[in-house]
């Protein structure tokens, strides 16, 4: 069978990597440039213990117990193992040494130094050394003979030497290498090797070979080459058995000889093609574990296996078995332990029968086979994998017979052969590192980090704040031993397990109290364990094994206590909410079934989250559960998926990064420590070869950007979409504080709504030069007001008659819709449509009352038309149905698109608002007037269809009242600029006034709660003359040519603009009028003659005498007229 190579994994930083297997091959033991040991389960193990033995580790040697290193500060080291506890110095040289070895019953290590000297010292008594000089360079190997009589070594000086120990003399010589003057330039480290037990042959890497010298005669007996070796070689190894040679390359090969034969049998090539500089073959044979000089871990399985079978030789006690050949063989029956097979009994090998009889125990407890039925091996978890091997350690035993015993029963139960359940996750505390670990993180979050220490030196809690103004560092006792903990800008929070003479007990170090006693503590009843904690704003709160969930003040106090359905998972508090995972059920073939709650516990408590499932990735487990730094919740998962709440989609999960897009490796995680929606930043600390961070030295701190798994996301369309859509998404928060009362940043609102416009403008004009007509209306939907009239006239630019008209209709019926009343404002702040909108105005706009002005307005302008009048006669009959329609009034226009109300047109006999006819600028809006310069159109009387429409309208145009922090809230457009401040009070004031009266129609109602400026009306009266001057000006520069004409005015002229605008919140029409026309005398005849043949004109059709409202209204719009 042959050898099988898993992939490669990242164990250190780039550098010099050793590797060796424990005394009984239960585990693998690394060392690296970075200083550290690392002992590693299996290869698939993501949470390796790691003993820091320096600042940079050349070499290590393992044997009975006893962890020998040599280190950057030119000592050899002693660490028991595997506690990794220092045990002394061996011994010193001037310079580092470059290798260390022990000899066979590891009463004695050898070192070779870069000083050119090679020492032999004792391990019980380090003063027993024996120095061997004779090297003209840095020693670069060494090897010791198993009988303890030779030590051979490798130098830069090109030689092999073998010594007598007794003596310390040189026994023999050999030029076989290329002279350099140091280690790093040696093209190859000539790691050498005896053959095991009886030391007849020594074998050295020489070029592309092995040279192999006989014992006593110094011969050469034979050399081991293959073709597929073709850069030097750097290392050789024995089998345990001493019937095999391996051998890796510069160039990352690795080849397996018979010794007896001189065959090679394996051949193996590194990934990257990085040089071997580290190879073990496992103490039982059958696996090589080697390293690359970057750092990275592999592994060769079933080498030289003469039966055929994988070796029985296990990584680890624990895991070390192939997935895929769990099942070899006895694919028909899953489990023996309770029926007989459906075949007869199979003969199967021992090791079958071990891993096969523990799958279904009559308990009912079932052995978790996870991913298994996966074709990938590597699909499986590891962490899942570490579940199984626990389970599997317990049932491994060895039993004699080769047919597996079945037990006697009475009843036989069906065969089961569908999916296997898997094993539920552990609780765990988000923003904590495992509790095995002597020095770890109970905590990290956006306040700080909780660091624990629990070692023979000191138990204790140290505690660091970012923000050292909220508290200065704290160190705290840890006697009670505490594994939980968390860390709030109020208090520190820490809870332990119960012991056989102790309660679990919930602490809370209340630094912010403003009394001496700061601190409290709870015990638990008896046999109820805290699993989970957290902390919110002026509570706590922890999770029991009794499936409890119990509420406290931040002094103390108990509050709530409520039952949760399952195994709590982790719990996360913020604010007023809290959010607990839990066990909803059993998972099958490696996924989690979880379910998650959310609990706001502020003055109205109201349960958010009534347990719904907690969509976590394939075969992924719960990693990170929390809120971002807006207070929207959040967890990853295994696979490095981050996933938000979106509270503007029915409070559904959307995934908004992938972490592992951004890992440079296949073994490398980023552990996630917070969120921030604005700006969006996803903070974590990247981790090499590991799911977490050491505590020393301290992690840097990565930020991350986010990115929706939109399609496409390569096209500019993809991309632009889902920039709008995160857009919308990362700005939900603001209508959630709004909402609950919460203060907010008004100019992220409006910084969000352009943005998100600007976006759907471009999509807009990408889709037009695509000919994508009907994309472009579903564009416009999403849109405000404004970005409706520039589409519109980008559409009428583009010559896209039939799209402008479209647009047109939908401005029309949006208007309509905005002035539509709500019949139920509650069903509609639920109905999760409404949020699809989140980020812009879904209140009145300006194309509420504006509109009806501009058709009264182009009615007006055609004097021939006799049936103007009669129209406008009809706008006194609107005041019935507006019921104080500038309560709350504001200033500029916006407009969305609510999807909840549905109009057709059809129903209502409306007429084409675009079709060429006299109405035909009615549908754009009156600020822009933007089909106004389109000589295509011809003005035509209009039928008697259209006046039945505006009758028929113009009692249903009426403007929404806004409800204070409405959801659909937006704030202040961007397409003109916003009203000073100061003009609100003045407005609110007159509001009251206004109650029951039509106010003037300049005024617009949206969301701003703002009147119009001084300079808008202006820019009203003067934007003819502006477009004229300048026709081809964008919206924006017509903006700032008003702006820059304005300046010019004269202080009093801008004064009356002022006090005009001022005069348009007035009361009623009449008190409009006195405040007017002392403001512009000048204007005040001219005003009169128009109105005067305005009427004389439409005499004969009069029925009714005309309002005084409407008389000052028509004189305003006749003067514009001229």
């Amino acid at each position: 069978m042959p050898s099988t190579q898993k992939p490669m994994r990242y164990g250190h930083t780039e550098g010099h990597t050793d590797v060796c297997f424990d005394d009984t091959g239960s585990c693998i033991v690394t060392c690296g440039s970075d200083g550290d040991v690392r002992i590693w389960e299996n290869l698939d193990d993501d949470d390796p213990k790691s003993i820091n033995v320096g600042e940079k580790a050349y070499s290590f040697a393992l044997k009975n117990g006893r962890l020998v290193t040599a280190v950057s500060n030119n000592t050899v080291q002693i660490h028991t193992f595997p506690e990794g506890a220092p045990d002394g110095i061996l011994t010193r040289f001037t310079t580092n040494a470059n290798h260390v070895v022990f000899n066979r019953d590891g009463t004695k290590i050898a070192a070779g130094s870069s000083d050119f000297m090679v020492k032999v010292v004792e391990v019980t008594d380090s003063s027993q050394q024996k120095t061997f000089r004779g090297h003209d360079a840095p020693v670069l190997s060494l090897s010791f003979d198993p009988q303890d009589v030779f030590l051979t070594s490798a130098s830069c000086d090109g030689s092999v030497r073998v010594w007598k120990i007794s003596d310390q003399t040189c026994v023999t010589s050999w030029p076989l290498l290329q002279k350099c003057n140091d280690v790093i330039n040696a093209k190859s480290i000539c790691r050498l090797a005896w053959q095991p037990k009886s030391g007849k042959l020594l074998a050295v890497p020489v070029e592309k070979a092995v040279k192999l010298y006989r014992r006593e005669t110094w011969d050469n007996q034979f050399d081991l080459s293959d073709n597929f070796i073709t850069q030097t070689l750097s290392i050789v190894i024995w089998s345990p058995c001493g019937q095999y040679v391996a051998a890796g390359s510069v160039d990352g090969c690795i080849a397996v000889w018979n010794v007896d034969t001189q065959e090679c049998m394996e051949r193996m090539k590194h990934e990257k093609s990085y040089t071997i500089c580290g190879l073990a073959w496992h103490p039982k044979g059958g696996q090589i574990a080697y390293t690359d000089t970057e750092g990275n871990l592999g592994l060769l399985e079933n080498v030289c296996n003469k039966d055929g079978k994988k070796s029985s030789g296990k990584v680890s006690s624990a895991v070390a078995k192939d997935y895929n050949d769990l099942f070899d063989e006895d694919d028909d029956f899953l489990n023996t332990d309770l029926i007989e097979p459906r075949s007869s009994p199979k003969v199967v090998s021992n090791e079958e029968e071990e891993e096969d009889d523990d799958l279904m125990l009559a308990s009912g407890h079932p052995r978790h086979r996870g991913a298994i039925i996966e074709d990938d091996e590597n699909s499986l978890d590891t962490a899942l994998m570490k579940v199984n091997s626990n389970l599997e350690k317990d049932d491994d035993n060895d039993q004699d017979g080769s047919i597996p015993v079945l037990p006697i029963s009475t009843t036989q139960r069906p065969f089961y052969d569908g999916p296997v359940p898997t094993p539920q996750q552990k609780p765990f505390q988000s923003g904590s590192t495992p509790s095995h670990l002597t020095h770890r993180f109970m905590v990290w979050n956006s306040i700080g980090i909780i660091r624990c220490y629990n070692d023979e030196q000191d138990n204790a809690i140290d505690v660091e704040f970012h923000d050292t103004s909220i508290h200065h560092a704290t160190h705290l006792p840890n006697s009670l031993n505490h594994t939980m903990a968390d860390l709030s800008s109020e208090a520190i929070l820490l809870a332990c397990e119960s012991t056989e003479e102790l309660a679990s007990k919930l602490h809370c170090v209340h630094f912010s109290s403003w009394d001496s006693n700061k601190e409290w503590t709870v015990d638990m009843p008896k046999d109820e364990d805290i699993e989970a904690v957290c902390l919110g704003q002026g509570w706590a709160a922890c999770a029991t094994s009794a499936m409890l969930t119990r509420v406290f003040t931040i002094g103390g106090v108990q509050k709530e206590i409520f039952s949760f359905p399952g195994p709590v998972v982790s719990m996360a508090g913020h604010g007023e909410q809290l959010l607990v995972v839990y066990h909803r059920g059993t998972g099958f073939d490696g996924d989690q079934c979880l379910g998650v709650q959310l609990i706001e516990l502020g003055k109205k408590k109201r349960q958010v989250l009534h347990g719904d499932p907690l969509p976590l990735t394939r075969k992924s487990y719960l990693m990170w559960v929390g809120f971002s730094a807006e207070g929207t919740p959040c967890y990853v998962d295994s696979k490095g998926i981050v996933k938000m709440l979106n509270r503007g989609l029915g409070n559904t999960w959307i995934p908004v990064c992938d972490t592992r897009e951004y890992c440079k490796g296949k073994s490398d995680h980023y552990w996630v420590i917070g969120i921030h929606e604005n700006p969006q930043q996803l903070r974590c600390i990247p981790c090499k070869g590991a799911r977490f961070p050491p505590t020393l030295p301290r992690p840097a701190v990565a930020i991350l950007s986010f990115k929706l798994p939109y399609c496409q996301i390569t096209t500019e369309k993809g991309q632009m979409e889902e920039q709008f859509w995160r857009s919308v998404l990362f700005h939900n928060h603001l209508d959630y504080l709004s909402k609950n009362g919460y203060e907010y940043d008004e100019n992220a609102k409006n910084e969000a709504a352009k943005e998100q416009q600007e976006l759907l403008m471009k999509l807009f004009a990408l889709s037009c030069k695509l000919e994508r007509e009907f994309r472009c209306v579903e564009l416009a939907d999403f849109m405000t007001q404004n970005a409706v009239n520039l589409a519109i006239k980008y559409a009428s630019r583009s010559r896209k008659l039939i799209l402008a008209q479209r647009l047109s209709e939908m401005a029309v019926e949006k208007a309509t819709e905005m002035a539509a009343p709500e019949e139920d404002d509650e069903e509609e702040e639920e109905d999760f449509r409404n949020h699809l909108n989140a980020g812009y105005s879904s209140s009145t706009t300006e194309w509420s009352q504006p509109r009806v002005r501009n058709l009264y307005e182009q009615d007006m302008e055609d004097s021939k038309e006799a049936d103007a009048v009669e129209e406008v006669e009809e706008m006194p009959e609107m005041q019935k149905f507006r019921q104080n329609p500038f309560c709350k009034t504001v200033g500029l226009p916006e407009m969305s698109t609510p999807k909840s109300a549905v109009i057709t047109s059809s129903s209502q006999g409306r007429v084409n608002p675009f079709k060429v006819s006299a109405n035909q600028k009615d549908s754009t809006a009156h600020s822009a007037n933007i089909l106004d310069n389109m000589s295509k159109f011809s003005k035509n009387t209009p039928t008697p269809n259209s006046r039945a429409v505006n009758k028929q309208k113009s009692p249903v145009i009426k403007p929404l009242i806004p409800k204070p922090k409405s959801k659909q809230a937006l704030a202040a457009t961007f397409f003109q600029p916003r009203p000073p401040p100061a003009v609100d009070k003045t407005v609110e004031e007159k509001e009251e006034k206004a109650e029951n009266t039509l106010p003037e129609i300049q005024a617009a109602a949206t969301e701003n709660k703002r009147p119009k400026t001084g300079f808008q009306m202006w820019l009203e009266e003067n934007r003819e003359s502006i477009l004229a001057d300048n026709p081809d000006l964008e919206e924006a520069d017509i903006i700032k040519e008003g702006m820059s004409r304005f300046r010019v005015l004269s202080s009093d002229e801008r004064m009356i603009w002022t006090e005009k605008a001022k005069g348009g919140a007035a009361s009623n029409s009449a008190e409009a009028k006195k405040r007017k026309r002392p403001a512009d005398a000048k204007n005040e005849g001219k005003e009169k003659r128009e109105e005067k043949s305005k009427e004389d004109s439409s005499l004969p059709k009069k029925r009714k005498p005309l309002d005084p409202s409407i008389n000052v209204r028509l004189s305003a719009f006749a003067f514009k007229q001229s």
